[in-house]
């Protein structure tokens, strides 16, 4: 079952980051591949492409979009088209930039709206959105009606059932705004599958006040409720015109999901997620020890591996699906996974590293990297290494386990060395009974969905 490492999605040069690493994890001697479907069947499997052709995820969206309501936006009006980050790390992010351009393109044909403006939401800074938008040809192929916006813009007052919030006006300086995004379960352990498609109305749309009162006067799970707040406000909904989500599983981008009523998308895209990822996320509870390795463009909670986030395996191994169990108030970073021996850095942004470099020990892998990470990750290495080679084997020595997983930002197949192959593959068949049995039904049933009908 085991097979020759895979080749990473390709990493963006960035200005938050380091330079660009000369080599790999992937492309060392004695890291394999697994693939996801091989571990578990059911995962769906994804629509194929290559880098150049996305003709299939075009054609996805144009299905999709075909059964959309669009009646109300006229041909004189302006529409703002959403999209988030995140999205344009997802495979490399050329299904999220091919899911953006479609939908100007059917909003264009079938409503004659040439007025339309992409709305790029960013995590903290604008460079994100200054790098990815030339980088994807999105200022092109918009015609220069793109911005980036951030927490820090100004602001819009949204009257609420818990009283008024502030969104960001640059989101809603349009008669109509399109919500296009993705069903990854990135911080799952903050959202827990709860309103999930309503995340961005706070964490991408929202000034850093209600930001902030999502985070901290909250916890995590009570704090859905202030996205949904925003989202169902009649200032949102006099501009909610429809949604549109990259859909995935494991294995990739499986389908594009949009429709009008945004509550029965998210019932659709949790039935998913719970159903595509659920048991791979079981299986990463079971890893008893491992050495990670963190080798992606974006920030080191989000890297993908296999399709699953880096951050899902340092919060495991909590079961967050399962909504009667609730874990300590300040979930933040501070509750990690002790099966993490071992953090190896050959890249990563510098962004919210701190954290995870005071509680793990580190080997970096190389000093150019150190020099471009933070002061907290020098500081906290236990090696900076020479080179690549040097780093794997220093951290498998002090990790004193062989168990290697790598972060490098794969869909469709873990890169990892072949004892933590064996590993997974042993715990599979058990794993997969187990939710089976209990664990999805529950978490089903959770979310008021009957089992029978998922």
């Amino acid at each position: 079952m085991l097979q020759a490492a895979v080749a990473p999605p390709k990493i963006m040069e960035s200005v938050s980051g380091p330079e660009l690493p000369p080599r790999r994890v992937a492309d060392l001697p004695g890291i394999t591949s697994l693939e996801v479907r091989r571990l578990f069947p059911e995962i769906p499997e994804a629509i194929r492409f290559e880098d150049n052709d996305l003709s299939g995820i075009r054609q996805a969206a144009e299905r999709s979009l075909a059964h959309v309501d669009m009646g109300m936006i006229r041909a004189g009006d302006s529409v703002n088209l959403l999209c988030s980050e995140h999205g344009f790390s997802i495979l490399g992010g050329g299904p999220y930039a091919e899911m953006l351009r479609a939908i100007k393109d059917v909003v264009e044909e079938r409503t004659g709206c040439r007025n339309m403006r992409l709305r790029f939401a960013v995590g903290s800074t604008r460079s994100e959105a200054r790098e990815m938008l030339p980088y994807f040809g999105l200022d092109d192929y918009f015609e220069g009606r793109v911005k980036g916006l951030g927490p820090f813009d100004r602001g819009v007052p949204i009257e609420t059932d818990i009283g008024t919030l502030y969104g960001i006006k640059k989101v809603y300086d349009a008669d109509w705004i399109i919500h296009a995004h993705y069903d990854d379960p990135r911080e799952l352990y903050y959202h827990h599958q709860i309103d999930r498609t309503l995340k961005a109305f706070t964490m991408s749309y929202a000034r850093l006040e209600t930001r902030s009162l999502y985070h901290k006067n909250f916890d995590t799970r009570s704090s859905n409720i202030v996205p949904r707040a925003i989202f169902e406000s009649p200032f949102v909904q006099g501009k909610f015109a429809f949604t549109v989500f990259l859909v995935t599983s494991p294995d990739g981008v499986i389908d594009i999901g949009a429709d009008n009523d945004l509550h029965r998308l998210n019932r659709r895209l949790n039935k998913n997620t719970l159903k595509s990822f659920g048991k791979l996320i079981r299986l990463f509870s079971e890893i008893d020890e491992c050495v990670v390795a963190l080798d992606a463009g974006r920030w080191p909670w989000y890297l993908h591996a296999g399709g699953l986030t880096s951050g899902n395996l340092f919060m495991a191994p909590t079961d967050h699906f399962d909504l009667d169990i609730y874990p300590p108030r300040k979930t933040g970073h501070k509750q990690v996974n002790p099966a993490v021996k071992m953090l190896l850095l050959n890249y990563t942004w510098r962004e919210n590293l701190h954290g995870l470099v005071a509680r793990y020990p580190i080997v970096i892998a190389g000093q150019n990297l150190a020099e471009g990470l933070s002061f907290a990750a020098r500081k906290h290495a236990k090696k900076i290494a020479d080179n690549l080679e040097e780093a794997m084997a220093a951290a498998i020595e002090m990790a004193g386990t062989n168990k290697v997983i790598v972060f490098d930002g794969s869909f469709g197949s873990l890169n990892l060395s072949p004892s933590m192959g064996d590993f997974l593959i042993s715990r599979a068949p058990e794993v997969s009974r187990k939710v089976d049995e209990h664990y999805l039904p529950l978490w089903l049933r959770q979310r008021g969905i009957d089992p029978a009908e998922a």
